[in-house]
């Protein structure tokens, strides 16, 4: 990866964690003084006049009011939720697949509770029928995750260590 296409954390005003940019944005946002930079720990940006230290982490010079965020309804996202565990039998594994607990020809929904985790096997046993139907039973009850910074943010802190301080405790 491009140093210019590394992730940045961007925090508002109150530390608060918002996003990840790539370096090139965090750049532009420095220099504009939209943003300064909080940690450094990456070298140094250089061009044929100056050179700037790489940021890691950026805060914004001004508060951005957003709502509270939502983690998205996505096959990857119920995965990680999951913990690429099958919620019938506990196996763990990178090939498995997405089961509705209520099958959608019968009216389930596509929503956090009523969709799991499942390995093929399991997957073909319960078919098209309900958990009852089938007589089978879930290891953990479905819900929507968190959407707490260390969920968000979290899988960048294992190769970059300097976030964990601004990630944890949001």
């Amino acid at each position: 990866m491009s140093e210019m296409n590394q992730p940045v954390l961007v925090l508002n005003a109150n530390f608060e964690p918002l996003n990840v940019c790539n370096t090139r944005r965090a750049m532009g946002l420095i220099i504009s003084g939209k943003a300064e930079m909080v940690a450094n720990g990456r070298g140094y940006v250089r061009t044929p006049r100056s050179r700037y230290p790489r940021p890691s982490v950026i805060r914004l010079g001004y508060m951005i009011k957003r709502p509270r965020a939502r983690v998205k309804l996505t096959k990857r996202e119920v995965f990680r939720r999951d913990n690429n565990t099958c919620q019938y039998c506990g196996y763990q594994s990178s090939h498995l697949t997405i089961d509705h607990l209520v099958p959608r020809h019968r009216g389930g929904g596509h929503a956090w509770n009523n969709l799991v985790t499942a390995c093929p096997a399991c997957n073909r046993r319960k078919g098209g029928r309900t958990l009852i139907e089938a007589r089978m039973t879930l290891l953990r009850s479905p819900a929507e995750p968190p959407a707490s910074a260390s969920y968000l943010f979290g899988r960048y802190i294992y190769d970059k260590e300097e976030w964990a301080q601004f990630i944890e405790g949001w």
